[in-house]
């Protein structure tokens, strides 16, 4: 089965590893590398390294657009993109060796330009013609019509394809009605979109077992109502799931990670690889839970090997990002 990915926020990803971080000084790092990213470039990444045909759908725009699309080809990723006269964002990676703190900083985007909508909309149809499989990942930046997503689940779900949807807030409450295959927002996500009450301070409030029933209960009545199946994925915590009127707990393996950064979108990759090749639900998320930790010598960079020789790690793991610093990865803060 091929797949098209699609994420509307562009990324460019620097990752800076530091053997400490102390506040207030000038803090420098020779060990620094710089990435295409977003959630879908990541999903794509992992789905190519996983041996599938896959499409990446964006929107592109600015001075960066060319540096951003030779590092996708640099990883083996096919984007596909149309004009949006805004800058790509950068995000920062912040790794402390000294407290193994990891620190994302993100920048806001521009707004696409007038008429971006339009131009995705008309690529969507075209690629989607070709693909079987439709896996809609992160937040869709400013300017882009609060009913570019649903639509696009609509019209995947008319021409019968699988849709996997990493969206939360309206993106995805209006996206439900069309039937989406799979929803796998994250705990923290999941509840701010359907359960607000449970979020305080940029963190779930109450105590587990409260919050473990409330959310087990609004699953299994979106399961009913939309006839979908959902996945929350929790960082390093059992993973929740639902099918039909089942609710079940999918463990989680942890290594000592360098970079935990991307680590949910490989697992979504992981997940939608399984079920291509034919795996039930239940038996796909536990493949969605190994792929950040599986065997990925074959794409082990020996530059990177030099360099992060002396990483705490036992394996090397296929990767969200390529190379070196990410050695390590796992579902940890997924």
């Amino acid at each position: 089965m091929s797949f098209l990915t699609i994420a509307l926020n562009p990324t460019l990803q620097k990752t800076l590893r530091f053997s400490s971080i102390i506040p207030d000084t000038v803090n420098r790092t020779g060990i620094h590398r710089l990435d295409a990213a977003g959630k879908g470039v990541t999903t794509s990444r992992v789905l190519h390294q996983l041996g599938k045909e896959v499409v990446h759908l964006t929107h592109l725009g600015g001075a960066l657009r060319s540096l951003f699309l030779s590092l996708c080809a640099a990883d083996g990723i096919n984007v596909q993109w149309v004009e949006s006269g805004s800058q790509i964002r950068f995000c920062y990676t912040l790794i402390n060796d000294a407290d193994g703190s990891i620190t994302e900083l993100v920048e806001e985007s521009e707004p696409a330009g007038a008429g971006t909508g339009e131009r995705l909309l008309a690529q969507f149809e075209y690629l989607l013609a070709d693909r079987k499989c439709l896996i809609i990942s992160g937040t869709r930046a400013a300017g882009l019509e609060d009913t570019l997503i649903p639509f696009m689940v609509m019209r995947a779900k008319e021409q019968g394809r699988r849709v996997i949807l990493d969206v939360k807030g309206t993106d995805l409450t209006e996206s439900l009605r069309y039937g989406p295959d799979i929803i796998k927002p994250n705990l923290y996500e999941f509840a701010a979109t359907f359960a607000p009450d449970l979020v305080a301070h940029n963190d779930l409030s109450g105590d587990e077992k409260t919050v473990k029933a409330r959310i087990r209960a609004v699953m299994l009545e979106l399961c009913e109502k939309y006839r979908c199946k959902i996945v929350l994925t929790r960082g390093d915590q059992t993973i929740w799931a639902a099918e039909g009127t089942r609710f079940f707990e999918a463990p989680v393996t942890v290594e000592k990670p360098v970079n935990t950064i991307g680590s949910g979108d490989a697992f979504t990759a992981g997940l939608a690889s399984a079920l291509d090749d034919g795996a039930g639900f239940a038996a796909a998320i536990a493949e969605g839970t190994s792929t950040p930790a599986a065997s990925g010598r074959e794409s082990y960079d020996e530059q990177a090997k030099h360099v992060f020789s002396e990483a705490p790690c036992n394996r090397f793991f296929i990767r969200p990002f390529p190379s070196g610093i990410d050695e390590g990865l796992t579902l940890y803060n997924a």
